[in-house]
């Protein structure tokens, strides 16, 4: 069979080898020291991430990690590996699959390799983040290109741009939701994961992160702003679901401090239990394969803070994972990005 000339090359996160402390000490430490992710001066970064954060929480860490763990390893990884086989059989022989993950294994620095190894012509980056942000479609982008360029890689990059409007991810996401019943719930939260309001303000300066307008409509400069791509996504959903503006709420989630974009998720639980709704359904658009904040922050902890009185009831949906919807999508964006190309984003 000939060697196809296009490697497709889906990226996620990540996920510690093992749910370990021993395994999540590196895996934390590379993930914090991006500074993509935590965009503080070198120095402060590394004392802060090496000499606070990672000795802390490696331990909270793999505790966490040991609450979703599987016989079939991390779910984010076996998602992504996943949905990655069933969209190598619907891509077909011209085209070749590779996942990767930004941080951990598999990593894209084994990924470029294979692919440098084989000849491919041509890479298609994929990453699998519905909304723009740096800390995670940035970073995963610009992490290819490094690896492109220190393994002298000389294959053509192509990179498919965030979907959170695309027809068929609305689709998708609406039929998971659907199928739990939301009509039987009091109330629909969509969270997020959250960003440090810097995040966004560093792409559109002239406006704050806490007075953006985007809760209202999508604003001029939604095009790059994950906090107006994730109320898009919302407003998207509710019509999609036929939701009035008053059974649902858009909230973030895994906030490190009160500077990072608001309404939190937690606190939206707590104040929708004060004014007396009983039942809630989760969903979380901003992740595509299930993992430690869909799993366990959301399904686990915040169900047991919610329903604490007796009568509550939080139900956490199923992210798309390696359903037929959400890769029927991923095949449309390759082959969208094959036939016209795209250009690869750095800022």
């Amino acid at each position: 069979m000939q060697q196809p000339d296009t490697a497709v090359l889906l990226l996620n996160v990540g996920s510690p080898d093992r749910p370990t402390t021993k395994a999540v000490r590196p895996y934390l430490s590379q993930f914090l020291n991006d500074p993509r992710v935590i965009d503080l001066p070198w120095l402060w970064r590394k004392l802060l991430v090496n000499l606070i954060i990672v000795p802390f929480r490696a331990p909270k860490s793999a505790k966490l990690y040991r609450r979703l763990w599987t016989k079939d390893g991390s779910p984010l990884i076996f998602h992504s590996e996943n949905a990655g086989k069933k969209l190598q059989e619907r891509l077909g022989e011209n085209y070749r699959v590779f996942v990767a993950m930004r941080y951990g294994n598999p990593s894209i620095a084994k990924a470029v390799s294979e692919i440098k190894s084989n000849g491919f012509k041509q890479i298609i980056a994929v990453p699998m983040y519905p909304q723009f942000a740096m800390s995670t479609t940035e970073t995963s982008i610009e992490e290819v290109k490094f690896q492109m360029k220190k393994q002298r890689c000389s294959a053509e990059l192509k990179t498919v741009e965030e979907f959170y409007s695309h027809l068929k991810f609305i689709d998708a996401f609406a039929a998971q939701i659907s199928k739990y019943g939301p009509e039987k719930y009091d109330h629909i939260v969509f969270s997020y994961h959250g960003l440090p309001n810097r995040h966004v303000e560093r792409i559109h300066p002239q406006v704050k992160a806490d007075s953006c307008n985007c809760s209202e409509q999508f604003p001029e400069h939604g095009k790059h702003c994950y906090k107006a791509q994730c109320y898009e996504t919302s407003r998207l959903l509710a019509a999609r679901l036929n939701l009035r503006k008053d059974q649902y709420s858009v909230a973030f989630q895994s906030r490190l401090s009160n500077n990072w974009l608001q309404p939190f998720t937690d606190e939206t639980l707590e104040s929708l239990q004060k004014s007396g709704v009983k039942k809630v359904l989760l969903a979380a658009p901003s992740f595509v394969a299930d993992c430690l904040e869909t799993i366990v922050e959301l399904g686990i902890e915040y169900r047991e803070f919610f329903e604490k009185e007796p009568a509550n009831q939080l139900q956490m949906v199923e992210s798309l994972n390696s359903n037929d919807d959400w890769v029927e999508l991923l095949d449309e964006l390759v082959q969208n990005v094959s036939r016209k190309g795209a250009k690869t984003r750095s800022r």
